[in-house]
């Protein structure tokens, strides 16, 4: 019932969106009536899509190019609407200088086709960049920390749908070539159910590290079971961190590790984020803690010295950014919370929904703590 519910609130803003832009856009194109008719046309089988895609989201007998076309149409209208909302301003811009009309003509056709062709560039540009993840490198200095270490950090990946097997191993590739300490893989890394992420998942057996590879659960997780994905994870020698902490390095020279479940687990009264229990037995060494979302920060005060998080996706197609903002105080990169701890914001190894990003590319975090 929920999904029923959120499906149809879902399909209605992206029929206001197309909508908004068949009428703020299309109609005022300086093009025949039949290039128009056929934008209107593509406008309405793309929303189509948008609701193919729901259907097929979690069905993994749908082939992967079927998936791949269906997931794009969210992605188009976001887009489109956001190029048809500046199209409007640069419209009321035109249409207020002093020229002559001939002259106004020739700049509203030029707008036009510049406005197309900017919707055309930016759609193919989102796509290319959700995927291709960089690293990022980010130096992090942390009071007592006797030795240095290398942290990679993943987050947000979204096994699934187009998130598949070679996928995955592209990424276990690039990482094996950092020269990791541990790696660490901060939630949502599995959206769909188990049986059809297993074959994905096996690849992140092959991540090699000095110190093993160390998971947490997002709040994707809850959708698909967390218990079972938690004893798959573990079955791949990954350690599932569930409200516990782990020494890191030698004797006196390393940090603990913690982790906690996803505040996801409040509202469904099951896997809840327990950060007293996360921190037992922890002496006076430094402690980086892994928790999904960022905003999880506000429980954790001045406890620890780093916090590793993603869950915001950087935003993942400009400007979603803002709105994130609204939700998480953090949306991106390296902040200090006050004078003992820091947080980072992975902006997500994969991606969710639409293969697009814009504004915010997918990335492995290369932390240098020192």
């Amino acid at each position: 019932m929920r999904f029923i519910i959120f499906a149809t609130i879902f399909f209605i803003v992206m029929s206001l969106f197309s909508l908004y832009v068949s009428k703020r856009f299309v109609k005022k194109l300086h093009f025949s009536k039949k290039i128009k008719h056929l934008i209107n046309t593509f406008l309405a089988i793309n929303l189509l899509g948008v609701l193919a895609y729901m259907l097929a989201r979690y069905n993994p007998s749908v082939p992967n190019w079927i998936y791949f076309l269906l997931s794009v149409p969210i992605g188009i209208i976001f887009l489109l609407f956001i190029t048809t909302f500046f199209y409007d301003l640069l419209c009321l811009i035109v249409n207020r200088v002093p020229i002559d009309e001939k002259r106004r003509g020739f700049f509203k056709k030029s707008l036009d086709i510049g406005a197309l062709s900017l919707a055309t560039a930016v759609n193919a540009k989102a796509m290319y960049n959700a995927r291709n993840y960089q690293v990022e490198e980010v130096d992090v200095k942390i009071k007592n920390l006797k030795k240095p270490y290398n942290i990679v950090q993943l987050s947000d990946i979204h096994i699934g749908g187009l998130i598949d097997k070679e996928f995955i191993a592209s990424i276990v590739k690039r990482v094996n070539s950092l020269n990791a300490d541990i790696v660490v893989i901060t939630g949502d890394l599995v959206d769909t159910n188990i049986k059809y992420a297993q074959a994905a998942l096996e690849e992140l057996k092959n991540l090699k590290s000095t110190y093993g590879t160390y998971f947490i659960v997002g709040n994707h997780e809850y959708f698909h079971g967390v218990q079972s994905i938690i004893k798959y994870v573990n079955s791949l020698g990954i350690k599932t961190l569930e409200n516990e902490n782990i020494y890191i390095g030698e004797k006196n020279q390393g940090f603990y590790l913690a982790g906690v479940y996803d505040v996801m687990g409040n509202r469904v009264d099951a896997y809840k984020p327990d950060l007293k229990k996360a921190l037992e037995n922890i002496k006076e060494e430094p402690i980086v803690l892994l928790a999904h979302q960022p905003k999880f920060i506000e429980e954790v005060k001045n406890s620890v010295d780093l916090v590793l998080s993603g869950h915001t996706h950087g935003g993942q197609i400009f400007p979603f950014n803002f709105l994130v903002k609204l939700q998480q105080p953090y949306v991106r990169g390296l902040h200090k919370y006050n004078e003992k701890t820091q947080i980072y914001v992975n902006k997500g190894t994969g991606f969710w929904g639409p293969p697009m990003r814009l504004g915010s590319n997918s990335e492995i975090t290369l932390l240098k703590i020192t």
